[in-house]
Order: C-alpha cells, then sequence, then structure tokens
C-alpha cells in the first residue's frame, strides 16, 4: 500500500451551481493497490454541509465497445468467459485503450484483434458510465459497418468465439435475462433508436490503415 499522497484519480466535470448542495470535493487520498488493470484509490472528501466521508474507487483508462453491422444485418459478437462471474457471455467486441491511445484507434484495433473484421465506415454514438459508484471508467459506443471479414489476432490467453446474431435474437435474449452484459444492453439501445430514427449517427470513412 503506498502512503504517498495521491492526487484525485476522477476528473470532476462542470457543475450546476444548483446542486451544489450534492458535491463532495476532493481533500486527501492514497492509491492502496496498483497492478496491470486495477488502480485502487482511497480518498477523503468534505461533504457538502460539513464533515468528511472515505470514498473508495477504480481509477479506470477508458474503453470502447463497438457494434459491428454486417451487410446482411446481423450483428458481429462475441462469445467468451468472464472469469469473475464464472459465465460464458455474449457481448459486443470491446476492450480498454492502451496509453495515450485515442480512443477510434483503440475501437478499430479492437474489432480486428478481437473478431478479424474490419470497416469501411465508423460512427461515435455516446459514452457510458459501466460502473460509476465505484470506478472512473468511460466505455465509448462506436458504430461500424462496411465490414470485411479476415484473421482474428487475438492475445495469448484469449479465448473468444465470434458469431453473428440478428438484432431480433440479441433483443429477446437480453428480454429473458440471458444477456446480462451493461455496454451490450447499452449499445443495443443505441442501435434500437438509431434505426427508429430518434438518435442520430454521424457516419465517416476514415483513412485506410492497410
Amino acid at each position: 500500500m503506498s502512503t504517498e499522497p495521491a492526487s484525485r484519480g476522477a476528473t470532476a466535470p462542470a457543475f450546476d451551481p444548483s446542486e451544489s448542495h450534492l458535491v463532495e470535493r476532493f481533500v486527501r487520498g492514497e492509491q492502496v493497490y496498483k497492478g496491470r488493470l486495477l488502480d485502487v484509490r482511497r480518498d477523503v472528501v468534505a461533504l457538502p454541509h460539513g464533515g468528511e466521508a472515505t470514498r473508495e474507487y477504480v481509477v479506470h483508462p477508458g474503453a470502447v465497445v463497438v457494434v459491428p453491422l454486417n451487410d446482411d444485418g446481423r450483428l458481429v459478437m462475441e462469445r467468451q468467459f468472464r472469469y469473475p462471474i464464472g459465465r460464458v457471455v455474449l457481448e459486443f467486441p470491446a476492450g480498454k485503450l492502451d496509453a495515450n491511445e485515442p480512443v477510434f484507434d483503440c475501437a478499430r484495433r479492437e474489432l480486428t484483434e478481437e473478431t478479424g473484421y474490419r470497416a469501411r465506415e465508423w460512427a461515435r454514438a455516446g459514452i457510458t458510465h459501466n460502473a460509476m459508484a465505484y470506478s472512473t471508467e468511460i466505455i465509448e459506443v462506436w458504430f461500424a459497418r462496411g465490414l470485411t471479414a479476415g484473421q482474428a489476432q487475438l492475445e495469448e490467453g484469449e479465448l473468444i468465439d465470434t458469431c453473428l446474431v440478428t438484432e431480433g435474437e440479441l433483443d429477446a435474449a437480453c428480454g429473458r435475462g440471458e444477456v446480462t452484459d451493461a455496454k451490450t444492453m447499452v449499445a443495443l439501445l443505441w442501435l434500437q433508436r438509431w434505426r427508429a430514427g430518434a438518435w442520430a449517427l454521424q457516419w465517416f470513412t476514415p483513412p485506410d490503415k492497410g
């Protein structure tokens, strides 16, 4: 455990002054654990009406989830075992940002590495806070279309089956409680609202990286 003072892990966004009675302010903090993925902090915060409280949370580099749209309308998805919950789960391709990696570069890299697919067109949908009560993690939701199949480039120890799923099949699986992955359910919502013409996507064609 590090006893060196640690700066606040999360960057505080601007807030509405009318909500100042809800806002906690950083006083001091420490890093209690640092691993390959997890950076665990313990902060002391000043409460808006006096007194202090302790907040423990994980600093995360950020991640992406990609909704790959096949030309036949089906979705490119993955099945993989998630050790913390002891289950094989159905989810969209996703992964965390490397150090100093632009978010779009991460989205394109993760799609190719995990599924082998490359995309001609891309669109950024928005963000989701995956576990805001105890993590700074932000997951950006991206869409990809004009897909070309290729060979996946999985990391050592990474086991993933790629599959094609219709939107209706995914929706039904969510309704039955078979899909519980938060980022996948948020991405499905974006897909459905876009299909309905309610939420816009601005598509672009990036330069070819070969």
